[in-house]
């Protein structure tokens, strides 16, 4: 391979390389003058954008959550450049938001809950991973308490993800997000189906190509059911319902699967591209 040659299928989004520099491990994938082997770091701010450059004008192509890992490779202009352990989504965030590689205890599982520390309080938000130690009806931090009803052992499995899902309708929406804040389609998916135990890809296009077993166009469809649409997935509820994060509607909300199909075919000839059931 010639410098700046890569192999197909080469995503960036997922593939972290740019410029002259490129993680080690495509090494084999790609011919760059320099490889770089990442060094581990912890979210340690409420939430870190992630964003595709250097700025803060840029796409925001993600989230990343209090706890959650990143794998640094380089950094510029005060942005650290990476991926995020848990999907290996690659973007930039803001230097200051790391902190040093930490195993987390606990992961917070209500959608918005308080981090208190004397006078001083902070959102957490539903996915934060964090470290602690019960104590009474509070888990004890470093940063703080919070109260031991919003959180789970991290090896905890949550029975229904869709019920996760369901804690986020009225959410606003927001391209990129992965909070009550603010949340995106295939951020809802993402965020809800982790806490049940499946590591999906961050963009919908990715998660159809890889969440689950395809299902047939006759399959009779369940609550938990993901549906595909162009640029766009959602959950069933049950067989007749849809909820997701939609920028149609501003918000995470329910809806006729039928009306969603409906209101998409009128710009594309085929509104439902999959079926899948996560297994």
């Amino acid at each position: 391979m010639q410098l700046g040659e890569t192999a197909d299928g080469l995503d960036p989004r997922i593939h972290a390389f740019r410029h002259e520099i490129a993680d080690i491990a495509l090494a084999d994938k790609i011919a760059l003058p320099h490889y770089v082997e990442p060094v581990m770091r912890t979210i340690g701010s409420v939430i870190a954008d992630l964003r595709a450059e250097p700025s803060d004008d840029s796409e925001l192509g993600s989230q990343l959550l209090y706890g959650e890992g990143f794998a640094l490779l380089d950094f510029e202009d005060g942005w650290a450049w990476g991926y995020g352990l848990h999907d290996h989504f690659v973007g930039f965030v803001r230097q200051e938001t790391l902190a040093p590689h930490a195993t987390a205890t606990h992961i917070v599982s209500t959608p918005k809950t308080a981090l208190v520390n004397g006078s001083d309080s902070a959102a957490l938000y539903l996915g934060s991973r964090i470290i602690g130690e019960p104590d009474g009806d509070h888990l004890m931090t470093e940063r703080g308490q919070v109260p031991i009803s919003d959180v789970s052992a991290i090896d905890h499995i949550a029975e229904d993800p869709v019920a996760v899902a369901e804690l986020f309708i009225g959410a606003p929406y927001l391209l990129g997000g992965r909070s009550i804040d603010g949340m995106d389609c295939s951020g809802l998916v993402q965020l809800a189906f982790a806490l049940g135990g499946h590591a999906f890809q961050r963009d919908s296009d990715l998660q159809r190509a890889t969440a689950g077993i395809e299902l047939d166009a006759d399959t009779a469809l369940q609550r938990g059911d993901l549906i595909f649409f162009p640029e766009h997935v959602g959950v069933m509820t049950n067989a007749e319902t849809l909820l997701h994060a939609s920028g149609h509607r501003g918000a995470v909300c329910t809806e006729a699967l039928a009306d969603v199909a409906a209101r998409i075919s009128e710009e594309h000839d085929t509104p439902i591209l999959a079926r899948r059931r996560p297994s």
